[in-house]
């Protein structure tokens, strides 16, 4: 294979140019633990016998909603606008208060001299960043409902949400160095490839995480398409030097421990596909797909969805492998016996906590026993930072399940705000869960 290095972005970023494969990508990245080499794969193929336009949307989509969550991505809906109608975006990413229009423009026909192409593609960039424009105002103006990837319908309100627009490109044969220009469009926006859509999804394998580099990236100077996987590690690489912030470890309460890890990880997530890997994305399929399927609006089941995948990708392996060793040590006790372990988080602005928690049965007793330790845990963060309007927490009980149907049953339970306690109640939840027998 022919091929040559050239080290002209950053000193630990070197890219592998294939001189059989023009369009291919392969990054090889200095990290602490040694080089490491990346392969950018192609867009995923267009669904065959679908027109061009419409099968690079669906390409688009099947890829944030296989390695993201299909609850967090949306399909075109149509908006009335006078005696016509407005299409919505061709589609759109939702995680917590953030959004994404996302305007795919595909090439239908044979590609011309790189200099006629280019200018094509100025011209459908700036097309698509006045319809994604048009679209959040028409979404502010009156509420649309929209469809997620499980067919669910959210009554969406545009004031509700930040926004960006997000125009991706479909074509084979884009000319080397070109970079998408637009006139600005009152928010942030961001030109990528389809190619450059996959690896980012591919990477971190979280829609929130994706949303979070989009809009973190969206307002640095445009670069050439296809290189946003460069782009990628270069904030890799400097997340990875940047010294850890100093947070109060007290908000938590005596013997917690700061921990630091980069946002983006420079190794893809779930780059092993082991169960460790998998486990937090199987309890995501578990609250989306039994918990909360019925008992609470799709609003609100999609901000406890965005509560969960607000872990860092970066602790998700050591997580997963934590909640594993935990269940089958909850499990390894006397008949009628219970016992409890737990891990929680708290976010490095004190507004978000995630707790999960193990223990050997599930039952009334257990489920009020975890419910009240969720409610002191809030309580206590609340007290301690004297911002309880601004703190959510939520919490995840894993039990083993013993009739072999699955691994694991999962309960959820999220509060926010001022946690509404007695003093009574505060008392008593806190002799159960703060105070130990004496052994004397």
């Amino acid at each position: 294979m022919a091929g040559m290095t050239d080290q002209s972005v950053t000193p630990s970023l070197w890219r592998f140019v294939d001189e059989d494969d023009p369009t291919g990508l392969t990054l090889i990245v200095d990290t602490p633990q040694g080089p490491y080499v990346r392969r950018i794969s192609p867009a995923m193929p267009r669904p065959v016998g679908v027109e061009p336009g419409i099968g690079a949307e669906e390409a688009a989509h099947v890829a944030a909603a296989t390695w993201g969550l299909p609850d967090f991505v949306f399909r075109s809906a149509l908006a009335s606008k006078g005696s016509g109608q407005r299409e919505l975006g061709d589609r759109l990413l939702l995680s917590g208060s953030r959004g994404a229009v996302v305007q795919v423009k595909s090439r239908t026909i044979k590609p011309k001299a790189d200099p006629e192409e280019r200018v094509w593609i100025q011209k459908v960039t700036a097309k698509a960043m006045r319809q994604a424009k048009g679209t959040v105002r028409t979404l502010r103006l009156q509420p649309a409902d929209m469809i997620n990837g499980r067919d669910r319908t959210l009554p969406l309100k545009g004031e509700a949400y930040e926004w960006m627009a997000v125009f991706l490109l479909d074509h084979d044969q884009v000319p080397a160095d070109t970079v998408a220009t637009w006139e600005p469009i009152g928010m942030p926006a961001l030109a990528l490839t389809r190619r450059d859509w996959d690896f980012l999804f591919d990477q971190l394998r979280s829609t929130t995480a994706v949303l979070d580099y989009l809009f973190r990236v969206a307002d640095e100077p445009p670069i050439a398409l296809g290189d946003e996987p460069v782009r990628y590690y270069e904030c890799a690489a400097a997340d990875a030097a940047a010294p850890p912030a100093e947070i109060d470890t007290e908000l938590v309460g005596p013997g917690g421990i700061q921990f630091s890890t980069p946002l983006l990880p420079q190794v893809p997530a779930e780059s092993g596909e082991t169960r460790a890997h998998l486990m937090l994305r199987f309890i995501l399929e578990d609250v989306a797909t039994s918990m909360l399927r019925n008992w609470v609006s799709e609003h609100d089941r999609l901000i406890v969805l965005s509560d969960l995948d607000r872990l860092p990708v970066g602790i998700r392996e050591e997580w997963g492998q934590l909640l594993l060793s935990m269940l089958d040590d909850v499990a390894q006790v006397p008949e009628g016996d219970v016992k409890w372990r737990f891990r929680r988080q708290l976010d490095a602005d004190a507004t978000r906590q995630t707790l999960f928690s193990c223990a050997t049965r599930f039952g009334e007793d257990v489920q009020a026993s975890f419910a009240s330790y969720v409610m002191l845990r809030h309580h206590e963060v609340a007290e301690r930072t004297g911002r309880p309007d601004d703190l959510a927490t939520l919490g995840v009980l894993l039990t083993p399940n013993y009739d072999g149907s699955r691994p694991w049953d999962t309960t959820m339970i999220r509060t926010h705000g001022p946690s509404g306690l007695t003093a009574e109640e505060v008392r008593d939840f806190d002799q159960l869960w703060n105070h130990r027998p004496s052994n004397g």
